[in-house]
């Protein structure tokens, strides 16, 4: 009989379906480079936390990958007697095992105790974290140890880096004991149901939905996908869906293509979608879409920038999950028509604020609207900008007065079929302009490949001849975004 992780619980209580094919049909499984990414982000502030907790670096870390978890948790309570802090301290009980990322030893009425720790790389305390806490506190507990409390320490996204690695207060706790410690039925009952489901031959039969990617993205989504009838006009493809008779009747199992959908339960975007969609015609409201662009006389500016958000600051007065940009391309065109292009990226390594709002301000002139696509992400990070460098707070704030989003309207007055639903640059530039293809460029095709492209850059131990081929990529990439926000703008105009 398996035993069960706590991952494995977890994955229960989200989707039954899940657990049963990680058990038994596990080499369908397939993680996305985004929950990788994931993965990784956890266990850098993980090591982070262990800094912030064991300063003087006197307690025991464990490494269950390397030594396995029947040897870590055989090793803990071993480990618990010395008083020490302990990472990754192992809890086993005949069925289910768990590691704890933090324990810190206390006194309670003058009797030794300890505190639990479990630590987060989210903004917040999810709600699948207290289901976590109610999990540990339940084995730890249940191996004799005398815990006392527990909490679930999340990112503070409103810290401040001060610098020279000193990452006191990156984390904020929350205290779930109480919580944590009256849900004992809960989890005992949760372990009982997942046994009993891993007893069976075949996996439930759960179709897939928003459990596949809320709170986490499940690996087995694409296989459970293929397992189930495709639609031609998935109803997926209906943008924004808010209404709560439209969300029920979407949650329908036998709900599952666009001619399904009642043409009242739908706003006039949404019937658009599945009108065009349905018929494969093209919806384009040339007048409309000219009208909108009308006030707007040359010189025009096409601006894009691409960012990094580090979870752990590396830049003092710097914040985690800050979005900060590294790069943009702007695209000018004259009174004549005639475009030219710059460019700003800096690959160093160093905070390359500074020098992008100089180069954003020397680049951007006095005059002309700034077209964007979902321009309140530029918007937002110019007027970081505008705060972190009072001097230059004017001339930044200027250009925010100027931007001009071309996405709503792209949403009011432009539909392709083969957009499926989506208004996103990458939908609609293929439609308006099939020769300006991301798929063609190499290396970099999008934003999270831009985020990797450059931390991979910025590394160390990056040979000067892949750091000049990066440059290069990122270049080409973000030269396409704003060549793509011209041609939107020609056809519309």
């Amino acid at each position: 009989m398996t035993k069960l992780s706590k991952s494995k619980l977890l994955s229960f209580l989200n989707c039954p379906k899940s657990l049963w094919l990680d058990v038994n049909r596990r080499e369908l499984k397939h993680d996305s480079a985004a929950s990788e990414a994931k993965l990784k982000v956890g266990h850098t502030i993980g090591e982070i936390s262990q800094r912030i907790y064991d300063p003087k670096q006197v307690g025991t870390v464990f490494d269950p990958k390397t030594v396995g978890y029947a040897e870590t948790c055989a090793r803990t309570a071993a480990t618990l007697s010395r008083r020490k802090p302990v990472f990754e301290a192992g809890f086993a009980t005949e069925d289910a095992w768990s590691f704890a990322d933090v324990m810190l030893p206390i006194k309670k009425g003058g009797k030794a105790a300890w505190r639990m720790v479990e630590v987060k790389s989210s903004g917040k305390v999810k709600d699948y974290h207290r289901n976590d806490a109610a999990i540990q506190a339940y084995l730890a507990r249940q191996t004799g140890v005398p815990l006392m409390s527990i909490a679930v320490a999340h990112v503070d996204t409103q810290w401040v880096y001060p610098g020279r690695e000193n990452y006191a207060g990156l984390l904020r706790e929350v205290d779930l004991t109480e919580e944590a410690f009256g849900r004992t039925e809960d989890v005992e009952g949760w372990i009982d149901d997942a046994k009993k489901l891993l007893k069976r031959r075949k996996p439930p039969g759960i179709s897939t939905g928003r459990h596949c990617t809320d709170p986490w993205e499940c690996g087995f989504h694409d296989f459970c996908a293929s397992q189930e009838p495709q639609a031609e006009y998935p109803v997926a493809w209906l943008p924004k869906v808010q209404t709560k008779a439209l969300r029920e009747f979407l949650a329908r199992p036998d709900t599952t293509d666009l001619r399904q959908v009642p043409d009242d339960l739908l706003n006039d975007t949404q019937l658009r979608v599945k009108k065009h969609t349905v018929a494969n015609t093209v919806f384009f409201d040339r007048k409309g879409a000219k009208t909108a662009l009308s006030r707007y006389s040359l010189p025009l500016y096409f601006l894009d920038f691409e960012t990094i958000a580090f979870a752990i600051p590396i830049w003092k007065g710097t914040r985690p999950y800050q979005q900060i940009p590294f790069q943009f391309s702007l695209h000018r065109m004259a009174q004549d028509g005639s475009l030219t292009h710059k460019s700003f990226l800096d690959l160093s390594g160093n905070d390359p604020s500074k020098s992008l709002a100089d180069a954003l301000i020397a680049n951007c002139g006095k005059k002309g609207a700034i077209f964007a696509y979902n321009a309140g992400f530029e918007a937002a990070r110019i007027n970081d900008l505008a705060k972190q460098f009072p001097s230059m707070r004017a001339g930044l704030l200027a250009i925010v007065e100027r931007i001009v989003d071309l996405h709503p309207i792209a949403v009011n007055h432009y539909y392709h079929p083969s957009q499926s639903g989506s208004w996103s640059i990458k939908r609609v530039l293929p439609a308006i302009a099939p020769k300006l293809d991301y798929g063609a460029l190499e290396g970099v095709q999008d934003g999270a490949m831009a985020m990797e492209a450059y931390l991979e850059a910025i590394a160390p131990e990056t040979s000067k001849a892949r750091k000049a081929e990066i440059e290069r990529q990122l270049l080409r990439y973000c030269k396409l975004d704003t060549a793509a926000l011209v041609e939107i703008w020609r056809r519309f105009k």
